[in-house]
């Protein structure tokens, strides 16, 4: 194979299907399901997607995060409220998710709009992260420039000596955001790439499903 030619790299797809009359009638039950079937085969960060936001030139900006929980409500995932994405979202607070199961051959994408979750939701989460990643977060000024790692190796350390004795309590410049869908697509890889494709769209109070063509 020559350098950067990675044409001849392919996978015929061909675990499940998936059609209208197979998903259930909300787009969250039918995500619980799947996210279920997942966690069987996926591995520990099964969780993972692809959180895509709009920068300040509307070019859309994607990286990795970890769902935290998900309900009828909406999507929840965790940051530096000062992070790139963060002030992405307080301009545009629009943004999407892509989950990739690799070993189920399925892909979900949630779209919607983003907004900050209460407080208390965001202190709670943040009680029961481990010390070294509550540590973190007041340590790291996420997204900007640093000298080297050790400098994050200081903050640290002032940090545990900022709380020597006292409670780690969450900073106010991190936590928590939620995703509210208005479009939910499952994608269900297929041989020959005739994937099966059912879209869940919000119109006013109720979920309407189409099938999309691959």
């Amino acid at each position: 194979m020559s350098k950067g030619n990675v044409q001849g790299i392919r996978k015929d797809y061909g675990i499940d299907e998936l059609s209208k009359d197979s998903v259930l009638d909300n787009p969250v039950d039918q995500f619980e399901l799947w996210f279920k079937d997942a966690m069987k085969t996926e591995g520990s960060e099964v969780n993972a997607c692809t959180l895509s936001t709009l920068d300040e030139n509307q070019f859309p900006e994607g990286r990795i995060v970890l769902l935290k929980f998900f309900a009828e409500d909406g999507f929840t995932f965790y940051t530096n409220y000062e992070s790139k994405k963060a002030q992405q979202l307080e301009k545009h607070p629009l943004a999407s998710m892509t989950f990739y199961w690799r070993t189920r051959e399925r892909q979900v994408r949630v779209k919607g709009r983003v907004e900050k979750v209460p407080a208390e939701i965001s202190d709670a989460y943040y009680s029961e992260r481990p010390e070294g990643s509550r540590l973190g977060a007041w340590a790291s000024p996420q997204s900007q420039e640093i000298p080297d790692r050790q400098f994050l190796r200081d903050r640290v350390e002032e940090v545990k000596k900022k709380f020597e004795g006292k409670e780690l309590y969450r900073p106010e410049f991190w936590g928590g955001y939620i995703l509210i869908p208005s479009e939910v697509e499952f994608w269900q890889g297929r041989p020959s790439r005739l994937h099966d494709r059912i879209v869940f769209t919000l119109e006013g109070d109720k979920w309407v499903t189409k099938r999309l063509a691959p």
